[in-house]
């Protein structure tokens, strides 16, 4: 083995280009352990970004980015990719405020095509990146990286039926590794496991090559591309294992390669210059190992998928935390399902993530994980309902973006009661724009026949996820925030509201943790205070409450812009009440820094809700 690879004094991404194999494998090392110090320091994905070490080294020996285009699907698996292309040092403040982001971004790299915090966009992006590429005279290559996970995400097969007419040089990287966060399930990920199972495909495709090598007239470049030739490979086929089907990405145009041992170099640089020389869409289906590398991590990837800072020596990452929203919600779900067989558990692809682990465990008959498909989830849960389940979906709020459709026409239209449990509402942290729980209020309150709870503390969440099941028509939503509760809060009038008075003309109006607050710090705070629970649509008793004051402080961990207090706002001028109202909440998009570092960007901070309070107000 060649001595250590020093990754500050390389020229990336170029001079991979000019290490011997030796040297490549000491690299793949280096490369992971950066990985596993800056997720440790700082949190972040672990798994997937191990399980593609080899696959992105190996990218970046056969192409020459910026020049060819590589748009990752999920930036979580592209730590690699940064490091290639010259944010090695940069690691050190991965995912903290003024450092670099833990997905892909333009703006922070011209190696980052594409910005993906979410999953299944990349073919579709990579399809349009192609196009105008070929319109401009560009013959360079686009390469999409997608798990089998996002390929459960119907936007995947949207882009794979429009880029497969084409001519374009598109690759398509299916990185196969039998997981999304939670384990894969359905059609798609039964079809993977056959086409890896066809030992005799690979084997016929290994005696081919054998073959032309053993050519003398037969050269490299035109052995990649007959080995790329399906229908050589399908001759090939059928002579010697009487196989005469084809792969559906076959069927939608695509020439298909693989399956490939996504962690040796030799044979991915081998097929990715076959791909390369198509001259037409080529989807390469790659075999990797979520955590390679790291033991633990291998052994239970859906564990180590994403980790706070300092989980690796000091904590469990394999223990979902007890004193969680989320470990809560599952677990009163749960409870009641053992007492009423009506209630079923929809998930995609999160179960671990939504705490419905313990609902699987002891339901399983009725949990339902969908895959990365929240539209889907959504209508599948309307259907359980119109056949008198109690369908509960639980979903981290920024993954309930993908599915507004179907919330309005297929839910909402029929009043179809089910029941959404929105994770990771408000501020979530380190993982920047993308994650960020602030537009659910904007887009459900849009939405006729659905209402909103806020719980502050998990008495409260037992409460609105019971009365959201049972007392509730239509769409019920809970929203809760990421983590732990920080303040107990005492019961709300019949679970809508609580009025803390205390003689001021000035009204603070809060919700969620923010309410939970207020209602703690009450001995500080000169204001009357009322903490809303039932926050959408806004009854009766809180207009008449809110027009007995000359000013109202409205503060709301989400998007001002369609939110809370802009409803409460138009209530009260439709009411034709005339006084000040002061609206503190996220304006935007959200950037990367901790929960703490976010709330105070926006004034949302215990000091800066105090200043304001106070007539100190701390403009954002």
């Amino acid at each position: 083995m060649d001595k250590k690879i020093k990754l500050s004094g390389m020229k990336l991404p170029d001079d991979i280009k000019k290490l011997t194999y030796p040297q490549l494998e000491q690299l793949c090392h280096e490369i992971r352990k950066r990985i596993l110090i800056s997720v440790e320091e700082n949190g972040g994905h672990l798994s997937s970004n191990l399980g593609t070490v080899e696959l992105t080294v190996a990218l970046h020996r056969v192409f020459d980015s910026p020049a060819d285009k590589i748009v990752w699907d999920v930036g979580h698996q592209a730590y690699t990719h940064k490091i290639l292309t010259g944010r090695a040092d940069a690691m050190a403040h991965l995912r903290r405020r003024d450092g670099i982001s833990g997905f892909a971004r333009p703006d922070e790299s011209e190696h980052d095509a594409f910005i993906s915090g979410h999953s299944s966009n990349s073919i579709s992006a990579a399809c349009g990146i192609a196009r105008a590429m070929g319109l401009k005279g560009d013959d360079h290559h686009v390469i999409a990286v997608i798990g089998d996970g996002a390929f459960t995400g119907g936007l995947a097969y949207e882009g794979l039926n429009n880029a497969g007419k084409n001519s374009d040089n598109l690759i398509v990287i299916l990185n196969d590794n039998e997981m999304s966060i939670s384990k894969n399930v359905g059609a798609l990920s039964r079809h993977l496991a056959a086409i890896r199972a066809r030992k005799s495909y690979i084997s016929v495709k290994n005696r081919v090559e054998r073959t032309l090598d053993r050519t003398p007239v037969v050269g490299a470049p035109i052995k990649s591309v007959m080995m790329s030739s399906k229908d050589t490979i399908r001759y090939f086929m059928y002579r010697y294992t009487g196989y005469s089907g084809s792969t559906m990405f076959e069927n939608m145009g695509f020439v298909y390669l693989g399956p490939v041992d996504g962690h040796d170099l030799k044979e991915l640089e081998q097929y990715l210059e076959a791909a390369k020389a198509v001259g037409k869409p080529v989807l390469l289906h790659v075999n990797t190992v979520k955590g390679k590398g790291y033991a633990p991590a291998e052994k239970n990837p859906g564990a180590f998928h994403a980790l706070s800072p300092h989980m690796l020596s000091g904590g469990d990452p394999a223990k979902i935390s007890e004193n969680s929203f989320s470990a809560v919600m599952g677990k009163e779900l749960s409870a009641l399902a053992d007492r009423d067989d009506r209630i079923c558990a929809v998930t995609a692809a999160m179960k671990y993530g939504v705490g419905l682990n313990t609902f699987a465990a002891a339901h399983p008959e009725r949990f339902f994980d969908v895959g990365i498909a929240e539209g889907h989830a959504v209508t599948f849960a309307a259907g359980l309902a119109t056949q008198g389940m109690i369908p509960v979906f639980a979903v981290y709020s920024s993954f309930l973006q993908r599915s507004y459709d179907q919330v309005i026409h297929d839910a909402a239209i029929g009043n179809t009661h089910i029941v959404l449990c929105v994770d990771r509402s408000g501020f979530t942290g380190e993982d920047g724009e993308t994650h960020q729980g602030i537009f659910d209020i904007p887009m459900l309150s849009s939405v006729p026949n659905c209402t909103i709870f806020a719980p502050a503390d998990y008495s409260e969440l037992k409460e609105c996820l019971y009365t959201a099941i049972y007392d509730t028509e239509g769409i019920a939503v809970v929203r809760y925030p990421k983590g732990s509760a920080q303040y107990k809060v005492k019961p709300c009038t019949d679970a809508e509201y609580r009025l803390i008075r205390k003689g001021s003309k000035a009204l603070a109006v809060s919700f969620g943790r923010t309410g939970a607050f207020l209602e703690a710090c009450q001995a500080d705070i000169g204001t009357d205070i009322l903490r809303v629970v039932k926050i959408h649509p806004i009854e009766r008793d809180i207009i008449n409450i809110c027009q007995k004051y000359s000013k109202i402080y409205i503060f709301e961990e989400s998007s001002l812009s369609g939110g809370f207090g802009e409803h409460l706002s138009a209530a009260l001028a439709a009411s034709g009440w005339r006084g000040k109202v002061k609206l503190v909440g996220a304006k935007g998009f959200v950037p990367v820094g901790s929960p703490s570092q976010q709330l105070e960007m926006f004034g949302l901070d215990e000091q800066s809700i105090l200043a304001a309070l106070s007539g100190k107000t701390h403009e954002t």
